[in-house]
């Protein structure tokens, strides 16, 4: 049994692309809106000329009626070969006279049927009496007919109007339309095929892109997604994202193998002392007391070696939501700490608005990172570790410096002292990872800003860092 099926379930229903749901979607609201639109037409046009053609009959009769109500007429004033007869024999009708007693005088073409009523409105007394007959049917051809009596006896006249070739053209634009219709739903359908391609083309590529990172968990793949729309947006941020976790991979890599190597001298040296203490019976009491105070200052090393890793994992990833925070009140709670760890006097300077948009909890761990740097670097200092605020060049920037009297910072190390376990020459006799002011680029970065180091003037370095808004150190004093 396939893994993740149920018992008993039936087949995967097949997925249909987004392309084709389009095509087909686009293909019926024309099709749709071409029916309806046709259906309209059509009633509307077979209406129109129906109505035109029992308007003209019903004038041509009534013209008849009034002919011979006004004239006193006999039958073969509508004889076909009496000279004028065409003045009340109208056009595109079929006209046939009858005598007295019903009987065909002068026959139409086609001839007409004589019913009991045309044969009684033959012999009616009043002119212009009538009688009407719907569909008859003559051959294959479908007539409208009206008998009007002449009076006095004297017979009546037939007007017949053929309908069934109006039917004929209604059949035929009838089956225009359909063809119309049919060529239309198709035109729409391949042009909806067409505009489908064309707009999911850049999210087929997106799709691509993403199947091609679930399969071989490259990040490095190039997404080529152009445009201004929602599409090209999301082509964009897909890209970005990608790039963005790579990097992270990328770090997660440094960090693993940086770490592994920080982390075998201490345990090579852990490893050495401990087989020293299989033999610490054999040792002098100086000597035991060297290894046991050597063993002391390794398992702190790596305590704080690996209290530092994982303050630097968590400042990656930190999930803490971003808050309104003061970094005043920030420092003073940094103050208050390093007074009780290093016993060194911290004084703090804040000048304008110190409030912006960040992490409290990673803004207190890089400077307090900085504060016990400068604390360690300037060991035995009479002067007091400064604490630095100033904000804002621009609204919601602050930036923060720590001054110390130390030693300084050599030139070549400057660009360097934020890097990862990295270590000046004069540093590395004195505790530490390298990893404090790597925390503090993290952090300063995290929030929009970035790191600075600088050499003070009288001696002694100042290390800080910006945040908000994109603001950078200058690296100027």
């Amino acid at each position: 049994m396939a893994r993740g099926r149920r018992p008993g379930a039936g087949p995967r229903p097949r997925l249909i692309s987004l392309r084709t749901t389009f095509a087909v979607s686009f293909a019926a609201v024309t099709a749709a809106v071409t029916i309806l639109v046709g259906i309209l037409s059509y009633s509307s046009a077979a209406r129109l000329v129906r109505v035109d053609q029992q308007s003209v009959f019903t004038q041509v009769v009534s013209d008849v009626r009034d002919e011979v109500r006004q004239h006193e007429m006999v039958p073969e004033d509508f004889s076909s070969s009496r000279p004028g007869h065409d003045l009340v024999r109208p056009a595109r009708t079929d006209v046939q006279v009858l005598g007295a007693r019903g009987e065909i005088v002068d026959h139409g073409s086609p001839v007409l049927p004589v019913t009991a009523r045309d044969r009684a409105v033959s012999g009616a007394r009043r002119a212009g009496r009538l009688v009407e007959h719907k569909d008859v049917r003559v051959g294959e051809d479908l007539f409208r007919v009206a008998t009007v009596s002449l009076g006095h006896g004297k017979g009546a006249v037939q007007v017949a109007q053929e309908f069934s070739d109006t039917e004929d053209l209604l059949r035929a634009l009838q089956q225009r339309t359909l063809i119309l219709m049919s060529a239309v739903v198709v035109a729409a359908g391949l042009f909806g095929w067409w505009l489908a391609r064309r707009i999911t083309r850049r999210l087929v590529v997106l799709t691509s892109a993403a199947e091609d990172v679930a399969r071989t968990r490259r990040l490095g793949i190039e997404v080529p997604v152009t445009g201004l729309d929602e599409v090209g947006r999301l082509g964009r941020a897909f890209d970005r994202m990608l790039g963005r976790l790579a990097q992270s991979e990328e770090d997660q890599r440094r960090l693993v193998q940086d770490a592994g190597h920080e982390l075998r001298t201490p345990l090579t040296s852990l490893r050495t002392n401990i087989s020293l203490l299989r033999r610490i019976d054999e040792l002098p009491p100086d000597s035991r007391e060297e290894l046991v105070a050597d063993l002391s200052q390794e398992a702190r090393e790596l305590t704080d070696l690996v209290n530092e890793l994982v303050d630097l994992a968590a400042g990656q990833s930190d999930s803490e939501p971003p808050q309104q925070v003061d970094l005043a009140d920030i420092a003073e709670d940094v103050m208050g700490l390093a007074k009780r760890r290093t016993g060194r006097e911290i004084v703090l300077r804040a000048s304008g608005d110190t409030r912006t948009e960040g992490r409290p909890g990673m803004l207190q761990r890089a400077l307090s990172n900085l504060v016990e740097n400068a604390a360690k670097f300037d060991r035995g200092g009479k002067e007091p570790i400064e604490i630095a605020l100033t904000g804002p060049a621009r609204p919601g920037t602050v930036r923060v410096e720590v001054l110390d009297r130390g030693p300084g910072i050599a030139e070549g190390d400057l660009i360097r002292i934020f890097d990862r376990f990295y270590r000046a020459a004069d540093a590395r006799s004195l505790p530490g990872s390298g990893l404090g002011l790597s925390i503090v680029r993290e952090v300063a970065m995290a929030h929009g800003g970035a790191p600075f180091a600088y050499r003070r003037e009288g001696g002694g370095a100042v290390i800080g860092f910006s945040v908000g808004g994109g603001t950078t150190g200058d690296g100027s004093g």
